[in-house]
């Protein structure tokens, strides 16, 4: 039996993989012929950015599209092959279920094409002074999907547990609805923060995501995990030709969707609490952008030369491989860290 859920979650991880692999020349050809390429704008405000990433102007960006669409079209593809033409030899790598996959796979398309509109009106320069959706309407939108997702949770699976390390469950009752909801956005736009910088999302949300799934594995929650291993197996594809020099970036359409994702499949397997571990780079990304604004409002300059962090460590003259290869090698450690802290919590 467990050999067989193994190679269940094996062959789905390979499949997304060549999918993915073998869509990425269509995708980039098709944002490069249409022009959908990062717009580096100049700002009073961020010099230094904009100096450093001078280069990266007009480089492709929705690569998302490569990891949400795999997973779209996997799970829809096998769930066809299954129920609608039956087809045995198939049957065993169907891996949507309402309990495990329905909703993270719903609020990872949904949050997804809100960051592809989102993307499309920046790279038109229209929206809001021509930088796509303005951010309140962003945190409404995605706060509309972590709400639709917190329903999900309470009123039709039942669950509104939270494990807390070393003392055990805890039910959080109606509390649940708001605790999912800021984690679910906080994590979504953590994600966002840490895409910038060639490989450095993908990479560290592979690790992410991977330690999750071992979770969801130990628990018995095989679809979670091969829904998981498609992810997994589509950032890679992503990572090919994402690492530096970028082929096509994430873009919001990849980040704020798998952020979503990875915050609703660290309370399905009931280990929300540690995200900030397994997610540590996202957290320390986002802390410092927030201090640094904090910190230029009371004092009137900057604290980080730029920010988020791995801006600032560009800044003090790394090369930008060496910030992405270093924030990979952190992530990693984190993560076992916080894999240590599941087993003996």
């Amino acid at each position: 039996m467990a050999e067989n859920q193994l190679a269940k979650i094996f062959i789905l991880a390979v499949l997304a993989f060549g999918f993915a692999l073998a869509c990425t020349p269509i995708l980039t050809n098709f944002l490069f012929r249409n022009k959908i390429g990062k717009q580096i704008r100049k700002s009073p405000e961020t010099p230094l950015f904009s100096k450093m990433h001078a280069g990266k102007q007009g480089t492709p960006t929705m690569g998302g599209i490569l990891v949400w669409g795999t997973t779209v079209f996997l799970i829809t593809f096998f769930w066809f092959t299954d129920r609608i033409l039956h087809i045995e030899q198939l049957k065993f790598l169907n891996f949507l279920t309402r309990k495990e996959t329905l909703l993270p796979i719903g609020a990872f398309l949904g949050a997804s094409v809100v960051g592809l509109v989102d993307d499309w009106l920046d790279v038109r320069q229209s929206g809001h002074n021509g930088r796509g959706l303005r951010f309140r309407f962003k945190i409404w939108l995605y706060a509309l999907v972590a709400l639709i997702g917190a329903w999900w949770f309470v009123f039709k699976i039942d669950f509104t547990l939270i494990h807390l390390p070393f003392i055990g469950d805890f039910d959080l009752g109606l509390w649940f609805i708001p605790v999912f909801v800021l984690i679910t956005i906080g994590t979504s736009f953590a994600v966002n923060q840490t895409d910038g910088l060639d490989g450095l999302a993908g990479g560290t949300l592979m690790i992410a995501f991977f330690s999750f799934g071992l979770i969801a594995y130990t628990q018995g929650r095989v679809n979670l995990a091969a829904m998981i291993a498609v992810v997994c197996g589509s950032l890679l594809a992503f990572l090919w030709f994402n690492v530096y020099p970028a082929r096509f970036f994430m873009g919001d359409t990849g980040s704020m969707g798998m952020g979503v994702l990875l915050a609703i499949i660290a309370f399905l397997t009931k280990s929300a609490l540690l995200l900030p571990i397994i997610g540590f780079v996202f957290v320390i990304d986002t802390a410092a952008g927030l201090i640094q604004q904090l910190y230029k409002k009371i004092y009137g300059q900057k604290l980080f030369l730029s920010s988020p962090l791995h801006h600032h460590f560009e800044a003090l003259g790394w090369p930008e491989t060496k910030v992405t290869m270093r924030f990979w090698i952190i992530s990693a450690v984190m993560a076992i860290l916080g894999i240590i802290i599941y087993f003996i919590g």
